[in-house]
C-alpha cells in the first residue's frame, strides 16, 4: 500500500474498503489541505490582491487531487478497494460563493495565478446561503436557501479579525481561508470574511429573511434582492463588509513585509472585480490617513494600487449608490468620496464624468476609472465599445489607462476533471504536455484521419449516455442519447435570450405536429437561475417549463424533440452538461454580453457554437474559421444604431414573419395556457410584443436558419467530427493562464522573483 492508502487509511480511522463515500470525502479532505498548507510560498515582495463579490469555485476534492499530482493514485487506491472516487465527489457540498461567469472567472483566475507561481490572493465574502437553491413547482422557479457550510470543509478558521464600523453599529469580523492549489505549484488562498454573529435562523419562508437585522444577515445570502430600499441598503454592508476587512488585511500583510504605506505600489496591486469592491478606494485613502499618511499622498498612492475590470455593457449593471444611502450605511466613506468629485469636476468640464451627479447619486465605475491606474474589457469586442461607446468619454481622458484581458478558463477543471475520455484521447494523441502549455492543443488539429474522428465521436456519444443517466437519476428525465444535444445554460437574462430560444422550440414543436419530422431528433437543455426580484426572466423559466411538460408528454413529438430545464444549475451540473453538448447556445444580443466563458468550455469540450458576434464569440470565429461555427443575426454596431436612434419595434417583426407571429401568439395560447399561468405568459407575450428591449425578434430568422443549417451539417457525422477537432484544437487561447499572464505583463507587473517560485 502506497503513502496516500496509508495516509487514508491513518485519517479515516479504519480500512478504506469499510469506509462510506462521506468518510473518504473528509479523509481526503483533511490529506489535502494539509498538503496544500506545505505548498504555501510566502516570498515575493509585491502580491495581487483579487477583490469579487463572487468566487465560483464549484466542488474542490478532483480538481486539488489534479493540482496536487495525486488524482490517478487516489482513484487507482479507492478502485483497490472497491470504492469510485465518482461516488465520493458527489458527497463533497458545492460551496455557495458565487452565481454566475462573472464568480467562475474569479474562481479560474485564481487558480491560474497559483499554478504560474503568482503571488496572490482572493479576497470575497463567506456566504453561508449563496445566491438561492432553485426548486420548480408548478412549472415556476423557486428560491430557497442552499446552505454549504459543514462541520469539516474547505474553510480554515484564522485568527483574524477587524473591526467594521458601519453608521449605526460595529461588527466583527472573523477571516476564513480556502487553499487555492497551483497545477504542480504553489498554495495561494482565497481570503472569505464571516461575521460571527450571522445567525441563519432569520430565514422565514423561501429566502425571505429581515434585511435590517445586519448584524445577523451580512453574510447569509449572495445578492440579497435589492427590490426594496432595505435590499439595497444591504448590498452597501455587504460591499463595505468586503473592502474595509480586505484593506485592512492587505496593509498589515503589506507592514509585516516592511512596507512603510508609502511605497504601498510596491508591494500591492488591487484588482477591482466589477464595480462590487469599489468603496476600497475611499476606505484605503481612509485607512492610510487613519495611519498617518497626508490625504493627497494617499489618493496618489491609492491611484497606483487600485486597478479596474469592466464586466459589463449593460448600463444598470454599473453599480450606482443614492448618496443618501452611503451617509448612511458608510458616513465615514462619504466626505472622501465627495473630495475626490470635486477634484474631477475642477479637472474635467462634463457633468457626465463626474462621481456624483445631478440626482446625488455616485457612480462606482466612475471612481474606479479615475482613480485607479488600468481599466480592462474582458473581450476584444467588448474593451473595443467601452472605448468607443460606452465609455468614451473617459477613453478620451485616459486613453492610456485602457486595455483588453480577453477572458479565460482553467482548462484543467473543464477537460481533465470533467471530461476524462477527452483527455485521455488528447494525451495519447500528443502527450501530456498540453496539461501545463495548453497552447500544444493546436497540434491535435493534424489528426483528422477517419479512425481519430470515429474515435472521437465515441467519446462524444460515452459522455452524452453519462449525462442521460445522470438526468434520469436527478430529474426523472428521459433522453435519446442518438439525438442532438443542444444546450444554452448560463444565467438567465433577457439579453442572453433564452426567450429566442424557447420561441425555435415552438416552432419546432409545430412543425412536427404538422408531420415535419425530424432525422435526427434533438434535445434542447436549458439550465438557469433568474434573479428572484427579475420578473420577465422568471417569466421566460415558466414558458420553458411549460414547454417541457407539454413537449415531453405529446406522444407524436417527443419521439423526435425534447425539452430539458436542468433544476438548481451549478459548476456541478456544469461539468456533466458540457462534455455531453453538440452545439452550444451563444446567442446574447451583439454588444451585449461583455465576454462569455461557457462558450470556451463548450468549445475544449468538442462542442460547436451558433452564435452572435458577441463578446469572445468574435474571437472564437477568428480561431476556428467560418465554416466551424454557426454565425447569425445583425452585427454590434447595427444593434448600436437601433438603440441610438430608437427605431427597432418588435411588431414589425412579428407582422411580416409568419413563424414569428405563430411562435409569440403560441406562448398565450390554449396549450400553454391549460398548463402554465396565465399571468406570466401574457407579461411575457406583452413583452415580445411591446418592448422587447433585446431585440429578440430582430435576429430570430437569421437565427432559424442558422440552426436549421447546424442541424443538417450534424446529419455528416464525419464532417462534425472535423468541426469538433477544429474546435478543441483552438481552444488553447482561451486559457485564464494566457489571460493572467497578460494582466500580470501589463498591469501588476510582479516580479520575477514570484513568478519563479515553484513549490517544492
Amino acid at each position: 500500500m502506497g503513502k496516500i492508502a496509508e495516509e487514508l487509511k491513518k485519517r479515516c480511522g479504519k480500512e478504506i474498503s469499510l469506509c462510506d463515500n462521506r468518510e473518504l470525502y473528509y479523509g481526503l479532505l483533511a490529506l489535502v489541505q494539509e498538503e496544500a498548507g506545505k505548498r504555501e510560498i510566502s516570498d515575493g515582495k509585491k502580491k495581487v490582491y483579487y477583490i469579487s463579490a463572487e468566487f465560483l469555485i464549484g466542488k474542490l476534492l478532483s480538481n486539488n487531487l489534479i493540482n496536487l499530482g495525486w488524482y490517478d493514485e487516489v482513484r487507482d487506491v479507492l478502485a483497490a478497494n472497491g470504492k469510485d472516487i465518482c461516488q465520493v465527489e458527489e458527497a463533497e457540498p458545492e460551496p455557495s460563493l458565487g452565481n454566475g461567469g462573472l464568480g467562475r472567472l474569479a474562481a479560474c483566475f485564481l487558480d491560474s495565478m497559483a499554478g504560474l507561481g503568482l503571488n496572490g490572493a482572493g479576497i470575497g465574502l463567506n456566504y453561508h446561503m449563496g445566491l438561492f437553491k432553485q426548486e420548480f413547482e408548478d412549472c415556476l422557479q423557486k428560491e430557497m436557501p442552499n446552505p454549504w457550510i459543514e462541520d469539516k470543509s474547505w474553510l480554515i478558521r484564522r485568527e483574524v479579525s477587524y473591526p467594521v464600523r458601519f453608521g449605526k453599529l460595529t461588527v466583527h469580523s472573523r477571516l476564513y481561508d480556502i487553499a487555492v492549489t497551483g497545477y504542480q505549484n504553489r498554495t495561494d488562498w482565497l481570503h472569505l470574511f464571516d461575521v460571527e454573529s450571522v445567525d441563519e435562523g432569520i430565514v422565514e419562508e423561501g429566502i425571505s429573511f429581515d434585511k435590517e437585522e445586519i448584524g445577523k444577515n451580512l453574510t447569509l445570502f449572495l445578492y440579497p434582492d435589492d427590490s426594496d430600499e432595505a435590499g439595497r441598503k444591504l448590498r452597501i454592508y455587504q460591499q463595505y463588509f468586503m473592502v474595509s476587512n480586505g484593506a485592512q488585511l492587505i496593509l498589515d500583510e503589506c507592514v509585516r513585509k516592511g512596507c512603510d504605506l508609502h511605497d504601498l505600489p510596491d508591494y500591492a496591486v488591487i484588482q477591482i472585480n466589477d464595480t462590487h469592491p469599489s468603496m476600497v478606494i475611499p476606505e484605503l485613502i481612509r485607512l492610510l490617513v487613519e495611519r498617518g499618511i497626508d490625504f493627497d499622498e494617499a489618493v496618489e498612492i491609492v491611484k497606483r494600487t487600485c486597478a479596474y475590470t469592466n464586466h459589463t455593457i449593460l448600463a444598470e449593471a454599473l453599480e450606482k449608490w443614492p448618496a443618501a444611502y452611503l451617509k448612511e450605511v458608510v458616513p465615514q466613506l462619504v466626505p472622501i468620496i465627495e473630495i475626490l468629485d470635486d477634484r474631477i469636476r475642477r479637472k474635467y468640464e462634463k457633468p457626465s464624468v463626474a462621481i456624483i451627479d445631478r440626482q446625488d447619486v455616485v457612480h462606482m465605475a466612475h471612481m474606479d476609472i479615475h482613480y485607479g491606474f488600468s481599466v480592462n474589457g474582458v473581450a476584444y469586442l467588448h474593451t473595443e465599445i467601452l472605448k468607443n461607446t460606452e465609455l468614451k468619454e473617459f477613453y478620451d481622458l485616459y486613453p492610456e489607462k485602457f486595455n483588453n484581458k480577453t477572458n479565460g478558463i482553467t482548462f484543467r477543471r473543464w477537460l481533465l476533471h470533467c471530461n476524462h475520455p477527452l483527455a485521455d484521447f488528447i494525451t495519447g494523441k500528443i502527450g501530456s504536455g498540453y496539461k501545463k502549455n495548453v497552447a500544444e492543443l493546436e497540434k491535435l488539429g493534424t489528426f483528422d484521419d477517419e479512425a481519430s474522428l470515429k474515435e472521437l465521436l465515441a467519446i462524444k456519444h460515452q459522455n452524452k449516455l453519462a449525462l442521460k443517466h445522470y438526468l434520469m437519476e436527478t430529474q426523472g428525465i428521459e433522453v435519446d442519447e442518438n439525438s442532438i444535444f443542444d444546450i444554452q445554460v448560463k444565467r438567465l437574462h433577457e439579453y442572453k435570450r433564452q426567450q429566442m430560444n424557447a420561441l425555435y422550440v415552438i416552432h419546432k414543436y409545430l412543425e412536427i405536429k404538422r408531420g415535419k419530422v425530424l432525422s435526427t431528433p434533438i434535445t434542447v437543455i436549458f439550465g438557469a437561475k433568474a434573479a428572484p426580484a427579475y420578473v420577465i426572466a422568471k417569466d421566460i423559466i415558466h414558458l420553458i417549463l411549460c414547454l417541457e411538460k407539454l413537449v415531453n408528454s405529446d406522444p407524436k413529438v417527443s419521439p423526435y424533440l425534447k425539452v430539458v430545464m436542468v433544476e438548481n444549475y451549478n459548476v456541478t451540473k456544469a461539468e456533466k452538461l458540457i462534455p455531453a453538448c453538440d452545439i452550444s447556445e451563444q446567442i446574447s444580443l451583439a454588444s451585449k454580453e461583455a465576454s462569455g466563458t461557457g462558450n470556451m468550455k463548450f468549445m475544449l469540450n468538442g462542442a460547436v457554437t451558433l452564435g452572435t458576434m458577441d463578446g469572445a464569440n468574435v474571437e472564437i470565429a477568428d480561431l476556428v474559421g467560418k465554416e466551424n461555427i454557426y454565425i447569425f443575426g445583425e452585427s454590434s454596431e447595427t444593434v448600436i444604431e437601433h438603440y441610438a436612434k430608437a427605431d427597432y419595434v418588435s411588431r414589425d417583426y412579428y407582422e411580416k414573419n409568419e413563424d414569428i407571429k405563430e411562435a409569440v401568439d403560441f406562448i398565450v395560447g390554449k396549450e400553454l395556457m391549460e398548463l402554465g399561468t396565465e399571468e406570466n405568459l401574457r407579461r411575457l407575450h406583452d413583452e415580445l410584443l411591446k418592448k422587447d428591449w433585446f431585440m429578440t425578434l430582430l435576429d430570430y430568422e437569421s437565427y432559424a436558419q442558422a440552426r436549421e443549417q447546424a442541424y443538417k451539417d450534424y446529419e455528416d457525422r464525419m464532417e462534425w467530427a472535423k468541426k469538433m477537432l477544429v474546435n478543441i484544437s483552438k481552444a488553447g487561447f482561451f486559457s485564464s493562464d494566457r489571460t493572467i499572464e497578460e494582466y500580470n505583463r501589463d498591469i501588476w507587473k510582479l516580479g520575477k522573483d514570484e513568478q519563479d517560485s515553484k513549490a517544492e
